[in-house]
């Protein structure tokens, strides 16, 4: 069996557990997605995953309650994460350079929050289809500029976690659609769209323009999520065909 993934709901569940939003501990989330991980998918069939699990999801099983993370439990987290591979390093550069403003305070002791985790996840998703200064651009229009950099009293459109978890939930259930039956590309660009503006309706009790904002941002995330699956895809069939030249090459 493959090794123990988490999907980005989940991870938006842990992040939201982290801050004490509803019933869960995040020990609580992480015990179901490995149960879930743990059963086959055909009938009386049950084993548990031939991989031992990783540290952090070790850390998070047997720690009832976490309030932060540090950088390397972040990526190791992300890394657990469907088709992302955020490493240390560059988390590293976007907290002390790229993102430097949003980083600058501590909000966890000597560790990360929970809402940090989610801004430095949201950065690993977004630039398979944007550049920095665009990931910038969008964090000031949804979280203002942060305090501790010089900002100004402005109260976030929303908070990072509930954008990570919004749109990790849009992308499971585009997902789930996508597998139900055929359907084109521009009926799920149709649809992705009706939900965002929905989603970004009942987040948002701002201006017309501050619910448009958030619904195109929730779209750019949702399709950064499906590109950074077909890159994933695309090397996998990549690493399978370079593998059978290299097992063939000597005949």
């Amino acid at each position: 069996m493959d090794g123990f993934t988490l999907t980005r709901a989940e991870v938006g569940s842990l992040l939201q557990a982290m801050e004490g939003i509803g019933p869960d501990q995040p020990a609580d989330i992480m015990q179901r997605a490995w149960a879930a991980r743990s059963m086959s998918k055909r009938p009386h069939e049950h084993h548990v995953l031939s991989a031992p699990l990783p540290p952090i999801a070790m850390k998070l099983m047997k720690n009832g309650e976490r309030k932060g993370l540090s950088l390397h439990e972040i990526a190791e987290l992300g890394q657990l994460t469907e088709f992302a591979s955020p490493s240390a390093t560059s988390m590293q550069n976007w907290v002390k350079r790229d993102f430097k403003a949003y980083f600058a305070c501590p909000q966890a002791g000597k560790k990360y929050s929970p809402g940090q985790a989610a801004l430095l996840y949201m950065i690993d998703d977004l630039k398979a289809s944007l550049d920095f200064e665009s990931v910038r651009s969008l964090f000031a229009i949804l979280f203002g500029k942060p305090e501790c950099a010089g900002g100004d009293p402005q109260k976030p459109l929303i908070a990072p976690v509930a954008l990570y978890s919004c749109y990790a939930g849009l992308y499971e259930e585009i997902k789930a659609l996508s597998r139900s039956g055929a359907r084109s590309g521009s009926q799920l660009e149709e649809i992705v769209r009706s939900r965002a503006d929905k989603t970004a309706g009942q987040l948002v009790q701002g201006t017309e323009q501050e619910r448009e904002a958030l619904r195109n941002i929730l779209l750019v995330a949702v399709i950064s999520v499906q590109s950074a699956f077909c890159q994933a895809l695309a090397r996998r069939y990549s690493e399978a065909t370079l593998f059978l030249g290299g097992t063939t090459g000597g005949k």
